[in-house]
């Protein structure tokens, strides 16, 4: 599906627990537009939705809650433990993924918008939509308390998602800019409305 309309796109990623999601608050802020990846699969797997029945008959009633929602804490479980299932639900979800965020970029009326997108870096799928990449980062330490807090997961559940991402290496290869978030709000904020800056005038180029 192609745009209809071209907006200066800013990819959004970095490591579990990096503070992503705060980042993309304080953007959405300023009155940027923000479309989230994570927000999308979400979506598209509810009941009715289009990824919910394969889902479903693929991995089978177990993985259905008895209010009749995906388990996704199970279906984690299962993709981090099962690399044929991850590869599975990737190509299953991916396309639908991005299908819906061209639909969505094709709707914003802010300057610029923000693609948070967790596996940009992962992904075996072209996105041909993004005009910068910015990268989030965070000490591991920090990382970890992070995702913990957020997820109520252990210790061990963190570290195994954390191994199945990129390295972080590689992540801030890819940057075009990146954002270190280290618990300071303020420092982030002034990071944020530099790039903020920034970005209305690549916009209006």
């Amino acid at each position: 599906m192609a745009l209809t309309k071209k907006i200066f796109c800013v990819g959004l990623t970095g490591g579990i627990g990096s503070g992503k999601t705060t980042v993309a608050n304080f953007f959405a802020q300023l009155g940027i537009t923000v479309i989230d990846a994570d927000v999308i699969a979400r979506e598209v797997t509810e009941p009715g939705a289009p990824a919910y029945n394969p889902i479903v008959e693929h991995f089978g009633q177990d993985i259905v809650t008895a209010q009749g929602q995906l388990d996704r804490k199970k279906l984690r479980r299962i993709i981090f433990e099962n690399n044929l299932a991850k590869v599975w639900l990737e190509n299953l979800l991916h396309p639908l993924i991005l299908r819906t965020m061209r639909e969505r970029i094709d709707q914003v009326t802010s300057p610029y918008c923000i693609m948070v997108i967790p596996l940009l870096v992962e992904t075996a799928f072209s996105i041909d939509f993004l005009d910068r990449i910015c990268v989030v980062d965070a000490p591991e330490a920090l990382r970890k308390q992070w995702a913990a807090q957020r997820d109520q997961t252990s210790p061990a559940e963190i570290e195994a998602v954390i191994a199945a991402q990129s390295a972080r290496e590689r992540r801030l290869a890819l940057a075009d800019d990146l954002i270190i978030n280290n618990h300071d709000l303020a420092a982030l904020e002034t990071q944020i409305k530099k790039l903020h800056s920034q970005y209305l005038q690549m916009a209006s180029a």
